[in-house]
């Protein structure tokens, strides 16, 4: 009989973490480039080198296995070392929104129980002030253009520590608590181990052709799980070359796409309208951009339409899915874009979904559920939240809150968020249906549909449009377009003109922050 036990070395030799997964990366493509991010160049052995360096400063600050770590940055080279660092350390990575204000910073790392904190000078600050007394020590980070800050430990303290063996990590260790994006509430914290993140990579990689001959510019920040983990990390699983870069502008990244002749691209809707309404874009050598993927949040027929227009030659993939499941749960392909451009596709390589009702029994085809899932990508729970972990897992499947339709071919079309359904005058209106017939009129740039309270309906459709430049948005005008080509139940019973949605750092619209614009 095998001793499964203690002391069983059976599990240095099958060893899977995120660790591993780069010291191999280093073995194989050593000197090829692993990261470009302003004036610094790593290849993967400099990456990996870096990394033991973080880890031994770390560990000898006396970071132990399964101790918080938390980061509050801009996009750097740093950022990426440090990832690699903390699990190779043993540590548990929380990355934070830089976005947020003070409270919600002080939330996190407090409920997260985080011992140290990493910031950069765009967020040191905040990361003082929201810290306190709740983290151990404050360490600064190099960006992109800007030196370590000052007023914290810099980061080059941890670098010259003595070499010290790696924490032994394997699939079902806690790799990383992030946290939702708290469009609705108070944010939860997504347990996701080294093995569900290793296996969602598995499904990229494959399901999203990752080369070694890739170049990928990573512009959405990297607290967010879509591009740390659905783009970052299966491009460096396989030897790509990886552009980083924490200035999402128009101007920044059609220079950055161009000059690094990017072959790869990933940005949500929001990112994909500045794109294209800049006056750069037309003069940009975009020839090299082969693939481009988009998901974080509902990319508009319409925007979707211009940019196969104006960049014939590009592949498109949808990827949907969310935080919980790390995070990529369904993918339309390129080949699919023609038929469903309205789908998210069918579930991803490790992924079973299905469309449910209440009482979890599948939807027929066209019928609004529930979308759930089973995966191996799946969190195991919300940290410190026993209930809302049970709630999630309820029938034996993760509940992702979203509602879609199934067709019989198994493609799923988003609906809406279960909780964003307007329901006015006793009738269901989804938001997005209305967000479609607005995106046609040429005069409107971007919309966000919420329900707001009325006396007569108890929600009302209302709408709110950033015009486009150039147009001059006129009420009335857009109000009769919505009329003309919706059921009356589902039109807008108001249009508030808008310079801007407000929306979080991974491209998503904050819906709960426009009712406060009333």
């Amino acid at each position: 009989m095998i001793d499964a036990g203690e002391g069983n070395p059976g599990a240095d030799l099958r060893q899977q973490s995120l660790s591993t997964m780069l010291r191999r990366s280093a073995r194989r493509h050593r000197e090829r480039v692993a990261i470009i991010c302003g004036s610094v160049s790593w290849s993967y052995a400099d990456l990996d080198h870096v990394a033991d360096q973080l880890c031994n400063g770390l560990k000898s600050a006396g970071l132990i296995k399964g101790d918080r770590v938390a980061v509050m940055a801009r996009n750097s080279h740093a950022f990426v070392a440090l990832r690699f660092a903390v699990a190779r350390a043993g540590g548990v990575l929380v990355p934070v929104n830089f976005m947020l204000n003070v409270d919600d910073t002080r939330y996190i790392l407090s409920h997260s129980q985080a011992r140290f904190l990493f910031v950069d000078a765009h967020c040191v600050a905040i990361g003082r002030e929201a810290g306190g007394e709740a983290v151990e020590t404050i360490y600064g980070l190099p960006g992109e253009l800007e030196p370590v800050p000052g007023d914290v430990v810099d980061w080059n303290s941890l670098l010259g520590a003595p070499d010290l063996p790696p924490e032994v990590t394997d699939c079902d260790d806690l790799l990383q608590i992030i946290y939702t994006s708290g469009t609705e509430a108070r944010p939860k914290g997504a347990m996701l181990t080294h093995g569900a993140v290793l296996w969602q990579y598995q499904s990229c990689v494959i399901d999203c052709e990752w080369t070694a001959d890739t170049i990928a510019l990573h512009a959405l920040p990297l607290f967010h799980c879509a591009q740390l983990d659905a783009m970052l990390g299966p491009a460096l699983q396989v030897g790509a070359r990886n552009i980083i870069t924490a200035r999402p502008t128009p101007d920044n990244l059609l220079h950055l796409l161009a000059a690094h002749r990017a072959t790869s691209f990933f940005a949500p809707a929001t990112i994909w309208i500045s794109l294209l309404r800049s006056p750069l874009f037309d003069r940009s050598d975009l020839s090299s951009l082969a693939k481009a993927y988009y998901g974080a949040s509902i990319m508009p027929g319409e925007v979707l339409r211009e940019i196969k227009e104006r960049l014939p030659g590009l592949r498109l993939w949808n990827l949907y899915g969310q935080t919980e499941i790390a995070p990529v749960a369904t993918i339309l392909f390129p080949h699919e874009h023609a038929d469903r451009p309205a789908s998210c596709g069918r579930p991803a390589l490790h992924v079973s979904t299905r469309v449910v009702d209440d009482a979890m029994r599948d939807v027929a085809p066209g019928d609004v559920g529930e979308v759930v899932h089973r995966s191996p990508h799946l969190m195991i729970g919300y940290w410190q939240d026993p209930e809302r972990t049970a709630a999630a897992f309820e029938g034996g499947w993760f509940h992702s809150g979203d509602l879609a339709t199934i067709d019989d071919q198994g493609y799923l079309t988003i609906v809406d968020r279960k909780k964003d359904m307007i329901k006015t005058g006793g009738e269901n209106v989804s938001s997005r249906e209305v967000e479609e017939i607005l995106y046609v009129h040429p005069g409107v740039a971007e919309v966000a549909v919420i329900g707001l309270p009325d006396p007569q309906w108890v929600e009302a459709v209302t709408a709110f449009v950033v015009p486009r430049d150039g147009h001059a948005a006129d009420e009335g005008e857009l109000l009769a377009h919505c009329r003309e080509r919706l059921s009356g139940f589902k039109a807008p019973k108001r249009i508030v003109i808008v310079q801007s949605l407000p929306r979080n750092a991974s491209g998503k619209i904050l819906k709960r922050e426009l009712r406060t614009l009333i």
